[in-house]
């Protein structure tokens, strides 16, 4: 008899986490390498977010909390959704996890039962799948291919919902792909909902404050408020503020559904760190002066990699609305052979063969549900992505 669950066969380890740490093992072994793989920006958490960490530790605020957060925080992000959303939720719709990826699990964890369905939209993050398998449900995917931007339309929605549809999982703008949807679109989208209230819309939102140009966010309960009963709003600290280490992601919506994931989380990890906490307080009620500052610098690193790669033979790389990602389509080198003589079947193999062969270290499309394409980080340093570029046009016109 086997030892190990059942469960565990259903799912596989993150791709992005094993992509960093194969770069990492280079590294140590002396290789050259760029990593490009890791989504966490290279700036540092603001001083102001320290500096209340510090304090917190020195008022000795390091015990345990509520199981999914403190009231300041609690009362925080509802204040944070008023005045960025205009969405009015109270202290008890109001969830605080171990990080967004935790929100997402307690929330599948909470509701889903065998059989249930789960729309997502591919290009996807690489854990939405898997986390659904994990709670029993089946994932239903929508493929947005790079002629309409990597987003799906109404169309494709209607068509994937079932009576066994309960959620669907809305990313914008996207991991991976930077793809950000206008407030029409999302109309066009929430319209179908509203046409099947048996589905539910979970909204990762997490790259909210990273957007460029006139691009304007907005989040579906915002476009349609018809929608605000069956919404969970997912947030989180992590991108806008560099804290990704501090793990602290959040969510709002209904009560009863906030209820159950609190009763996931009290038997599971109970509350996040509570230093942690109090540095969100900050985060979120203190000065907000360097999110331009650090987007414009993602913008001109966003606009020289797009450019870049586009000079690259093969390469498609259409320009992102948000996040730091790029999703640059290989359909021109799939068949090819690499100057160092690996054969490009697919996106994983140009991956894999890059890292050999030039020391750049990206991610495969396939782990993202779209090929052939890969991912890109550009939260790294501009000398580090010219250089990177650099080797990915080399690696490409070598390949014959």
């Amino acid at each position: 008899m086997a030892f190990l669950s059942d469960t565990l066969a259903r799912v596989k380890p993150s791709p992005t986490i094993a992509v960093t740490t194969k770069a990492r093992e280079l590294k140590a072994a002396g290789r050259d390498v760029i990593g490009l793989g890791a989504g966490e920006p290279d700036f540092d958490t603001p001083d102001n977010i320290k500096a209340a960490a510090k304090a917190a530790i020195d008022a000795g605020k390091t015990k345990y909390t509520a199981p999914d957060g403190i009231p300041e925080l609690k009362q925080a992000i509802c204040d944070k959704f008023k005045r960025d959303n205009g969405l009015d939720y109270t202290p008890a719709q109001v969830s605080v996890g171990t990080g967004g990826k935790q929100i997402l699990y307690n929330a599948l964890m909470a509701t889903l039962n065998d059989g249930d369905e789960v729309v997502i939209p591919a290009p996807y993050w690489v854990s939405y799948p898997d986390m659904v398998l994990l709670a029993g449900g089946t994932p239903v995917f929508i493929e947005g291919p790079s002629q309409t931007g990597y987003k799906i339309t109404p169309e494709q929605l209607e068509e994937a919902i079932t009576d066994r549809t309960k959620w669907l999982i809305f990313n914008s703008p996207s991991n991976p792909t930077g793809a950000g949807y206008t407030a029409e679109e999302i109309k066009g989208l929430t319209d179908v909902l509203m046409r099947h209230p048996h589905v539910w819309v979970m909204t990762d939102d997490m790259y909210e404050h990273l957007t460029y140009g006139d691009f304007d966010f907005a989040t579906p309960a915002q476009v349609e408020p018809g929608l605000y009963d069956r919404t969970l709003t997912v947030n989180g600290v992590s991108k806008a503020y560099s804290m990704t280490g501090w793990r602290i992601g959040y969510a709002a919506g209904p009560e009863h559904l906030i209820a159950a994931m609190r009763k996931v989380q009290s038997q599971s990890t109970s509350n996040p760190c509570s230093i942690s906490q109090w540095a969100a307080v900050e985060a979120l009620e203190g000065t907000q002066d360097f999110i331009p500052v650090n987007n414009a610098m993602f913008k001109r690193r966003r606009d020289l990699v797009v450019s870049m790669l586009n000079e690259a033979e093969g390469v498609q790389c259409p320009t992102p609305e948000g996040a730091f990602y790029v999703y640059p389509s290989i359909h021109g080198c799939i068949g090819k052979t690499s100057a160092g003589g690996a054969r490009i079947d697919d996106d994983e193999a140009f991956a894999t063969a890059l890292l050999e062969e030039e020391g750049v270290a990206v991610v495969h499309g396939a782990a993202f549900g779209l090929s052939p394409a890969f991912r890109v980080s550009y939260a790294t340093s501009d000398e580090a992505l010219t250089e990177a570029c650099t080797r990915i046009q080399r690696f490409c016109a070598g390949l014959t």
